[in-house]
């Protein structure tokens, strides 16, 4: 059995003049040079099909075996901060990247061998598909290192990959990328048709799926269903023998010998498998109570693909259909159920469904559905149910949205937020770096600009000192031992009403350890604190949103609590953080504040809504 960096061999299939020609012998994979074209940078690198718990500190004890590191950063979900799978790596210098290209290529971090190419910033030039070229009849043994080292002797390889399923189980089919359009031709006149672990195998120009030939799916397997219990493998054969010549019936059966209701029946000749499913699809001549379905024998992850699709597409058109129709009910008592919700919306148009979300024990979870006959009553029915009592609880109405746009909102509306803040879309709340940043090491070579670390921005979390430094006052110079606070704006109302300070009480309630803050009073100057000149004092983060807060209106400050407590219920549940706090900025500003505040509130808070979207993934299953 030969291995795919032995010499390749030529089959017998070939003519004589080709099989006469020499196969080269392959060698050890060349050292890999810098990159010729100017669009490739000689010093980034490209770190692909990264494990996803790989972190930029386990990558740069790796890389800095190599050289001086500038930069690390693993690409993730600006929502959900998971990995992509891949990462860009800056050295100092193009030899040292060049060099970790040779050296760390396929070494297995955390279970999984990465794989590392330079860095093509070229958009159009990436996708060209200039130099790559297609691999299939692949042994199942052959991975990412072999298919790269059997490929090396014919040019400098910008990427080999072996496709995997999600097993990571090899599909019998590759690509291999080279720099040039020349070495490409030369690997595919060499290579098509030799032998790889004694199989054939088929080397081409790559093609995109829209390029590839549009003629029908050839097949000669096909699959039938809706059998009778009593249906046998030879009445089977004496329906499908009409249509063409077979190779073999079967019906499939469970471990008793019972029939499951389906089989499969397999034609010498595609033409026989076409006439087949043409004339026996709808087959209810053998005194069944259902007709056959036949059609093309599939494989389970191209039906999966077929039917998601499918699906996708009629959702997409319901969708489409209840375009500002339908709208989102929660905040609703646990004793109202279908009729009562209809009859709640029934004076605003044509409903056309109506249901109360329940879980699997039948207990309402609060929220519900209701669909109009036409945008404008749904509309109007938002417009005049929001806010209203039903019963002892106000209803939060609006219009119903897909995931994927509740996410992309709150994508833009983070990026938003940071550019208006003046700094990268990428900023996270308070001008600090989101999880997944990129991570300076070392020093940026001369000339490149924002390549240092991120430096702090008044204002967003960091110290609020007056000018002209410590110990001095906003007008001048000031006494030693003087400290300035920032004052906050007070929610006005009587003691008992509820605020930032607690619950029932001024300064009472949850959160009232980290209430100690006193606020001078305006046009008075600060009393001297006594004992000397104290250690610098940080000021709130929490403080300073809430003195944001009044002046915002309620998109701007739904962004500003939004950005805050983000990050915080990340940590707690990282799967559905997105999804819970959008659920929390539907409470009180005030009530969120104590939440981002008090951690155990928080914690509670998020668990309580995980119960709650657990609950309807199973209501949905049902």
């Amino acid at each position: 059995r030969t291995q795919a960096h032995e010499p390749l061999k030529k089959t017998k299939k070939r003519t004589t003049k080709m099989a006469s020609t020499p196969a080269a012998p392959t060698t050890a994979a060349p050292p890999a040079t810098a990159p010729a074209a100017s669009n490739l940078s000689a010093t980034s690198l490209y770190t692909g099909d990264l494990e996803p718990s790989c972190t930029e500190a386990q990558l740069y004890e790796l890389f800095s075996t190599i050289g001086p590191v500038v930069s690390i950063r693993v690409c993730r979900d600006l929502i959900t901060r998971r990995s992509l799978g891949y990462a860009y790596v800056n050295f100092q210098q193009g030899p040292d990247a060049a060099r970790a290209i040779d050296v760390l290529n396929f070494q297995v971090v955390n279970g999984k061998p990465i794989r590392i190419m330079y860095s093509q910033r070229d958009p159009a030039l990436r996708k060209s598909g200039v130099g790559n070229i297609f691999i299939k009849n692949l042994d199942k043994d052959i991975d990412n290192k072999a298919l790269y080292d059997t490929f090396a002797q014919f040019g400098n390889i910008v990427s080999a990959k072996v496709a995997t399923d999600s097993n990571a189980e090899s599909k019998g089919y590759g690509f291999v990328q080279f720099d040039t359009a020349e070495a490409a031709d030369g690997a595919i006149s060499k290579v098509n048709g030799m032998l790889m672990n004694d199989k054939q195998v088929y080397v081409g120009p790559f093609q995109r799926r829209g390029e590839r030939g549009g003629g029908p799916t050839m097949f000669n397997n096909v699959y039938v269903k809706n059998l009778h219990e009593n249906v046998t493998e030879d009445q089977l054969r004496e329906v499908f023998e009409t249509c063409g010549t077979l190779t073999s019936v079967v019906v499939m059966k469970d471990g008793e010998g019972k029939s499951k209701g389906f089989g499969f029946v397999c034609f010498e000749d595609s033409e026989s498998a076409v006439k087949a499913v043409d004339d026996l699809d709808g087959y209810d001549k053998m005194n069944d109570d259902k007709a056959w379905i036949v059609c093309r024998a599939q494989k389970k992850a191209e039906r999966e693909a077929e039917l998601k699709y499918k699906f996708d597409a009629e959702r997409r058109e319901r969708m489409e259909k209840m375009a500002g129709a339908n709208l989102y009910i929660k905040n609703l008592e646990d004793t109202v159920d279908d009729a009562k919700l209809r009859e709640l919306f029934a004076e605003f148009g044509t409903i056309t469904s109506c249901r109360v979300m329940r879980d699997t024990a039948g207990a309402s979870r609060g929220s519900a559905f209701v669909a109009f006959s036409s945008a404008d009553e749904a509309t109007r029915a938002v417009t005049e149910m929001n806010g209203k009592m039903a019963g002892n609880k106000p209803l939060y109405v609006a219009l119903a949205q897909r995931k994927e746009d509740r996410r992309m909102r709150l994508q833009a509306q983070f990026a938003q937020r940071a550019v208006a803040s003046g700094g990268m879309p990428n900023m996270g709340p308070y001008g600090m770096p989101p999880p997944g940043a990129p991570m300076y090491y070392g020093q940026p070579p001369g000339g490149m600009p924002g390549m240092g670390p991120p430096q702090p921005q008044p204002g967003f979390g960091m110290p609020m000192m007056p000018p002209g430094g410590p110990g001095r006052g906003p007008m001048g110079p000031g006494g030693p031992g003087m400290q300035y606070v920032m004052p906050m704006p007070q929610r006005q109302g009587a003691p008992g009403q509820r605020g930032r300070g607690g619950r029932g009480g001024q300064g009472g309630g949850r959160g009232q350890g980290r209430q100690n803050m006193r606020f001078p009073v305006q046009n008075q100057p600060p009393a001297p604190l006594p004992g000397g000149a104290p250690p610098m004092q940080e000021a709130n983060p929490v403080a300073l949103l809430a003195q944001q807060l009044p002046s915002a209106s309620p998109d701007q400050a739904r962004m500003l609590l939004g950005e805050a407590l983000y990050p915080l219920v990340d940590e707690i549940e990282p799967q559905a953080a997105a999804k819970i706090t959008g659920m929390l900025l539907e409470m009180d500003q005030g009530e969120v504040l104590l939440l981002i505040e008090d951690a155990g509130a928080l914690r509670a808070k998020v668990q309580e809504a995980l119960t709650v979207l657990k609950a309807a993934a199973g209501e949905e299953g049902n």
